[in-house]
């Protein structure tokens, strides 16, 4: 893309959008090492001081809630998403592209949509009760995962646009 493409308002809102998930992505990069360290935490409580800890159980539960829900846009934007690559890989650039456009606008943008709308009244409700772990000695704030639902959605929903106004400009230069 020449230098006065890369100016373009969608080449900024695609530096935007991708900006936001690898800002995400950093963020929630770090606590899959906590999760490592709190499960052998775990498991040393358990297995050689005899101790058993449910909040503790429920940090790594809860850890590994944020880095699926917050991780997905980043994994779309990377590409590290599982697609049928038998048949993809022996596309056209075009011909990618355009799967990639129908993908996202029929299947991927339809889902975020479903799932923000339909996640709203269930994480009205947790936060309207101040939902927390059912379980004794287990953590306060499950509204607060809850949250990440819509919140993933919207993340995923974004990153989707970035793809497909890149898949636009890929089509655009062949």
């Amino acid at each position: 893309y020449s230098p006065r493409e890369r100016r373009t308002s969608i080449f900024q809102i695609i530096r935007t959008i991708d900006r936001i998930t690898d800002f995400s992505g950093a963020v929630i990069a770090w606590f899959t090492p906590l999760m490592v360290i709190f499960t052998c935490g775990v498991v040393a409580a358990r297995y050689i001081f005899n101790i058993g800890s449910i909040g503790m159980q429920e940090l790594v539960m809860y850890l590994h809630g944020c880095v699926f829900m917050i991780g997905i846009a980043f994994t779309l934007k990377e590409g590290g998403h599982v697609r049928v690559d038998v048949l993809h890989e022996k596309l056209s650039e075009k011909n990618k592209a355009i799967i990639d456009i129908i993908g996202t606008l029929f299947f991927l943008m339809p889902f975020c949509f479903f799932i923000f709308f339909i996640s709203l009244e269930y994480v009205r409700f947790a936060w309207t009760v101040q939902e927390s772990s059912p379980d004794p000695g287990g953590l306060p704030g499950v509204f607060l995962l809850k949250t990440l639902i819509p919140i993933m959605a919207i993340l995923v929903g974004f990153q989707g646009i970035s793809e497909t106004l890149k898949n636009f400009c890929r089509l655009r230069s062949l």
